[in-house]
């Protein structure tokens, strides 16, 4: 299957919005379900894209296959994220999708996003610890778990693990 990972466009928000609920819900990733007061962050795309780079996964069909929200060093929409880091969030694959490289490609996507930012040294996130698949893609692509970073938003109820990556820049030397 192609994938093509490209930013955005206003009249997707919506879809994207209840892709990544439809997402959290089924992977029983909210604490209370359809009740969690989360899901409307979740659904708020535009308001996401206002305070980040949102990213889509299509098809070759332009069929939205997922998303995520970059958010660049010192961005506002940061959770962990320190001076220096970017950081990745909200990342979701619909579920005829998983499986088929959407969600890989999508954090490659933020990870070529943060190695070309300016003093970024570091791409970070934030994850819950049954998402098995996701933790997969990041230890494929070089992530490290940082415990000492691990939080919790919602005290007792919702428990986050985060993972780093060091973005070595590269430099050219030319003879």
């Amino acid at each position: 299957m192609d994938i093509t990972i490209r930013r955005i466009e206003p009249e997707e928000h919506t879809a994207l919005g209840e892709l990544t609920a439809r997402a959290y819900l089924d992977g029983g990733l909210l604490a209370l379900g359809e009740e969690d007061p989360y899901l409307e962050v979740l659904r708020d795309v535009a308001g996401r894209a206002a305070r980040a780079e949102v990213y889509v996964a299509v098809d070759e069909r332009g069929t939205l296959l997922g998303g995520v929200a970059f958010v660049p060093a010192g961005g506002p929409f940061a959770d962990i994220a320190g001076p220096g880091e970017a950081e990745f969030r909200m990342l979701a694959v619909a579920a005829a999708a998983r499986g088929r490289g959407a969600g890989e490609a999508l954090v490659r996507t933020c990870v070529e996003r943060a190695r070309a930012t300016p003093g970024c040294v570091r791409l970070v996130l934030s994850t819950q610890p049954t998402m098995y698949a996701a933790h997969r893609i990041y230890d494929r692509l070089g992530f490290v778990r940082t415990p000492d970073r691990d939080w919790e938003p919602v005290p007792d109820l919702v428990s986050l693990l985060t993972y780093a990556l060091e973005l070595h820049q590269t430099t050219r030397h030319y003879m």
